[in-house]
């Protein structure tokens, strides 16, 4: 196989299953589907790894390159890449996919509709961290809208159709806000940079262009990239999700079914990270600087409103749910450390980043599996009805126990590693945020405990269903173990997801710290001439 082509296969092999899926018997649906899963899996890691690592990056960093034209008239080309940046991210969608996919075993609501939906959700999701034509990746960014609100509208829970309605509208209105600012840009090029800013593969030359206020002979000034910057940074907000726009999250969530819930959290949430590292900053390299303290600031109210929400919780899904709110404001944090006299902790901000998003895809996963688990049985989530698991269900408390640690931030576990490297990286640019962040971590462990107590420890159950507390199946207990290891083997051994991505990190710094030096020194430059002049 051409390697070049691998990137293909991975993005569409999924929606080819769906095709199959729709047209097959529905007592054969789900093994089509888990098939399809497992085999896009394999492609990402037996595959997709050596050749990553065997391929030489081109100028850009970028690897396994496709590119081919699509829309000429437009400069639109079809081109996927991988670098260390979307690497990570492409392994963790191929892992939680697969393990949805296994939670999903039981769906028998419409089960050909609901596989050719979820195999159409990986394929939006996967083609999103590959795209490198702005474009495509649009394209691409609104394919996960559709299948995630059917799957919530049709198979979630009482109030699904209001949840999938909210997740759509505030979905949507992030979307329009990306396109207004991909048009802007387009129309403050001209045809020359207009038909450039299409291939991300060109992101940094634009960076550097835009710093000085040139490229291809036509100037981007900086109002037009402050504008961009907030209009782009206001989408994937709405995604990661940040306070104020997470208020779709908790809702959806809710009455997502289990599956779903965990693709939600351990996936969908990082195109929002994803999207400001590859599009916001590289795009508007100096509306992000003058924005920078901004985002950090939102990180930490993220992350204090998050846990404060948390703990004030009563349903078990809802709990997770906020926290996700909490722990994805450790993304903003280090995405905001921007530093330019201190390049190794802006280099840490974001290489933490990264790696709080692996980490929570992990441990976000293994939170909402548990409260699916116990849902199945007892068909509640009212924390104060739970207690005494550990004596009733002692493999389910253990790796719940274990799954609760990593959430919380235990050292040794894999929820640690991201949160520690953004304190650490965003005390130069934003000493306050990182405190609050660190006070979030203490917030995080009492809720955290407080729902372990209740749960896993203390008084007896005294919920409905009582006799249906049985112990974990081979499947369920297969899928909960595989998030334990990883979520320990991260933990204690985070080096290889560092070290994929500090290379494509180090690049993307040097880069905007150019442009904004650039910048810095062509206004200087025009001020001692004015001041000549006059």
């Amino acid at each position: 196989m051409d390697p070049a082509a691998l990137l293909s296969l991975i993005v569409f092999l999924p929606a080819a299953g769906a095709v199959l899926t729709a047209c097959a018997p529905a007592a054969v649906a789900r093994w089509i589907g888990l098939g399809t899963v497992a085999a896009t899996f394999l492609l990402t890691t037996a595959a997709l790894l050596p050749a990553y690592f065997e391929a030489t990056p081109d100028d850009h960093g970028m690897r396994l390159v496709t590119d081919a034209e699509w829309v000429g008239s437009f400069n639109i080309r079809y081109t996927l890449g991988v670098d260390g940046i979307s690497l990570p991210l492409v392994v963790l969608t191929g892992l939680v996919f697969l393990l949805s996919a296994a939670t999903s075993w039981n769906v028998s609501e419409k089960p050909r509709a609901y596989w050719s939906l979820f195999l159409l959700l990986e394929t939006g999701v996967l083609g999103t961290f590959l795209a490198l034509d702005l474009f495509l990746f649009y394209v691409l960014f609104e394919v996960m809208l559709l299948p995630m609100y059917f799957l919530i509208g049709v198979w979630g829970g009482p109030n699904r159709a209001y949840a999938a309605i909210k997740f759509f509208l505030y979905t949507l209105a992030g979307s329009l806000l990306l396109l207004v600012a991909l048009l802007m840009l387009y129309a403050a090029g001209g045809s020359g940079v207009g038909a450039s800013t299409f291939d991300m593969r060109l992101l940094s030359d634009i960076a550097r262009g835009a710093g000085t206020g040139e490229y291809a002979g036509v100037t981007i000034d900086r109002g037009t990239q402050t504008l961009a910057f907030w209009l782009m940074l206001g989408c994937f907000l709405i995604k990661l999700p940040a306070v104020p726009f997470h208020t779709w999250l908790p809702d959806a969530h809710v009455e997502a079914p289990t599956p779903v819930s965990m693709i939600l959290a351990g996936v969908l949430l990082k195109v929002g990270g994803y999207g400001i590292l590859r599009l916001a900053y590289p795009l508007a390299p100096l509306g992000a600087a003058a924005g920078a303290e901004i985002v950090c600031a939102l990180g930490a109210v993220s992350i204090i409103y998050g846990a404060l929400a948390a703990m004030a919780q009563t349903d078990f899904k809802r709990l997770v749910a906020y926290s996700s709110v909490s722990h994805m404001g450790y993304v903003l944090l280090g995405l905001g450390a921007w530093t330019l006299s201190e390049p190794d902790f802006w280099k840490m901000g974001f290489s933490g980043a990264i790696f709080q998003m692996v980490g929570h895809g992990i441990t976000s996963t293994g939170m909402f599996f548990a409260v699916g688990v116990l849902y199945d049985r007892v068909h509640h989530r009212e924390i104060n009805r739970f207690g005494g698991l550990l004596r009733r269900m002692p493999i389910y408390a253990a790796l719940g126990l274990g799954m609760s640690f990593a959430a919380l931030g235990l050292p040794g576990l894999c929820g640690f590693v991201g949160e520690a490297v953004t304190v650490f990286a965003a005390w130069p640019a934003s000493p306050w945020a990182a405190a609050a962040a660190a006070f979030g971590i203490i917030l995080t462990a009492g809720y955290m405990l407080r729902m372990v107590q209740r749960v896993f420890l203390g008084a007896e159950y005294v919920g409905p269903l009582r006799e249906n507390l049985s112990q974990l199946s081979g499947r369920e207990t297969a899928i909960f173990a595989v998030l334990m290891a990883l979520a320990v083997a991260l933990g204690v051994y985070p080096r290889p997801v560092f070290d994929v991505t500090e290379p494509a990190v180090g690049r993307l710094v040097d880069t905007l710290g150019d442009a904004v030096e650039a910048d810095r020194e062509r206004n200087d430059g025009e001020t001692v001439i004015a001041g000549a002049a006059e």
